[in-house]
């Protein structure tokens, strides 16, 4: 397999709700074995390096049970599917009952063959790990209860949405639920103790086993497992977890990817501990809220930081980009999110314009129109984000300067360049803000003077000529409506005959 970019593309796939679509085209029920070759293809042709197949470990009836049950979540299912059906609730797959793959996705040899589909294509594939916690019908519940965080009586009547009862080898007792310290337990699942170095060795030990079967993992809450973090959730120390249970798996899998699902400025931190890559939440807060001078700053950070940042609009945890965001700053947004370094994440439907997110307790979805606008432009994203200079060259962001004194509209630009050793140039601006706004773009290069340049809009098909002094001295001027973008190409133009 090819060598993976610096600046890789990943896509996130429900499995669960993609087979029961695939078992309503073929009207009979489907594994991960009928998944078609030219779904794979598509995955290629569009330039995906990684696929993330969300939810595809064994989950049990006791989790399930609590998902149907539960009236707020049953609400929100209702939400995404005024049909529901109770079918439709398979409990969520982050509920894990065991590191196996579903029985009903075809079982661990089924993923296997779809893995070697994949290789065949130079796809990788990524799969989840939930550290922090297990369904209530793991049997590391009854066969290894000194595995979880226990609690009393007092603690269940005291808190009985962090505590839940349970049954193991030694008879009844009370457990925690697994939960972050800033909100409720989740009462399908049980806490695992980080504080017992026997779990520790056992986490290891199934990380071992899943690395088998896939190229890299998406790791849950990761920074729960730290151990300041962990001491302020559950008051007890424990030995770091990250560092030694990656190296276990790089012994034996060097090259293995993990990606950190990471928030409370604990993405370096996380780096630091040994992931490859983690979720950079913070700028997608900033774009939600059209923070356009912190989105800068954002981008100001360290490239050996930028470059391990996964770069979002949507995923299963947050709203679809399509209903978070209005259509042109939902465009806006996407240049800048999937333009800046770093690994660039897609979602399933996000092309489409898809507007209802699917809870990860569903294993179906609801049909939507395609947006045939959103769809157009993210066709020709990502044919821009195929390009080698996006995906291997270097970044840096580029100062936009007021056109004229008095006109402060340039504060809405975000403006940046990618650049290989062999001269291919590539350009990044938005007007990220409601107003028409003016600036000169500071472009960088000495190259540039005494020449004149022809600048190619990648998404809009359209060509202008500039003159290489003008460029170097005063910038590339622009006058852009609100939200309004340019991904040029660089390129010397032929002297005139």
């Amino acid at each position: 397999m090819q060598k993976s970019p610096k600046s890789p593309m990943l896509l996130q796939v429900n499995t669960r709700v993609w087979l029961t679509e695939l078992s309503g085209r073929l009207n009979r029920r489907v594994t991960l074995d009928d998944i078609p070759d030219r779904a794979l293809d598509e995955f290629t042709e569009n330039g995906f390096d990684w696929i993330w197949l969300l939810s595809v470990w064994q989950t049990g009836s006791a989790a399930r049970s609590i998902s149907r049950s539960n009236p707020g979540w049953r609400r929100e299912f209702e939400a995404t599917l005024p049909d529901l059906k109770e079918e439709d609730i398979a409990g969520s797959g982050f509920a894990i009952q065991g590191y196996t793959v579903h029985r009903d996705l075809g079982g661990d040899a089924a993923l296997g063959r779809l893995r070697k589909r994949m290789q065949q294509r130079g796809l990788r594939l990524m799969l989840d790990f939930v550290p922090n916690h297990l369904a209530p019908d793991h049997p590391w519940v009854t066969d290894h209860p000194e595995y979880f965080i226990h609690g009393t009586e007092e603690d269940l009547l005291r808190e009985p949405q962090n505590y839940g009862r349970a049954h193991s080898k030694n008879g009844p007792l009370v457990l925690a639920l697994g939960r972050d310290p800033f909100f409720d337990g989740w009462p399908d699942t049980f806490q695992l103790d980080y504080g017992n170095p026997e779990l520790q060795t056992a986490m290891i030990s199934e990380l071992a086993r899943i690395a088998d079967q896939c190229d890299g993992l998406r790791c849950d809450m990761a920074m729960l497992a730290l151990p300041d973090v962990f001491e302020r959730t559950w008051g007890s120390t424990i030995e770091p977890f990250w560092p030694k249970a990656m190296d276990a798996v790089r012994k034996t899998h060097p090259g293995f990817l993990f990606l950190g699902e990471v928030y409370w400025n604990l993405e370096w931190t996380m780096q630091q501990q040994g992931f490859d890559f983690t979720y950079d939440k913070s700028l997608y807060d900033r774009l939600r809220s059209h923070q356009t001078g912190s989105v800068r700053e954002h981008l100001e950070a360290e490239m050996d930081y930028q470059d391990k940042l996964v770069r979002f609009l949507e995923n299963h945890d947050e709203h679809r980009a399509a209903a978070a965001f209005e259509r042109e700053a939902h465009k806006a947004a996407a240049i800048i999110t999937f333009l800046s370094p770093g690994m660039r994440f897609f979602h399933q439907g996000q092309f489409e314009g898809h507007q209802r997110r699917i809870s990860p307790h569903l294993a179906r979805g609801p049909v939507e129109e395609v947006d045939e606008d959103l769809h157009t432009f993210y066709k020709r994203l990502l044919t821009v984000l195929e390009n080698n200079t996006v995906r291997n060259g270097s970044w840096q962001q580029l100062e936009c300067v007021p056109v004229w004194e008095g006109n402060r509209t340039n504060s809405g630009f975000i403006g940046f360049g990618w650049s290989m050793l062999d001269g291919d140039r590539l350009i990044a601006v938005v007007n990220y803000s409601p107003l028409r706004s003016q600036c000169y773009l500071k472009l960088p290069g000495a190259e540039l003077v005494q020449n004149q340049w022809q600048l190619s809009d990648l998404m809009h098909e359209m060509t202008y000529m500039r003159d290489g002094d003008d460029l170097t001295h005063r910038g590339l001027f622009l006058d852009l409506p609100p939200w309004e973008y340019h991904v040029f190409r660089l390129e010397k133009a032929a002297p005139p005959a």
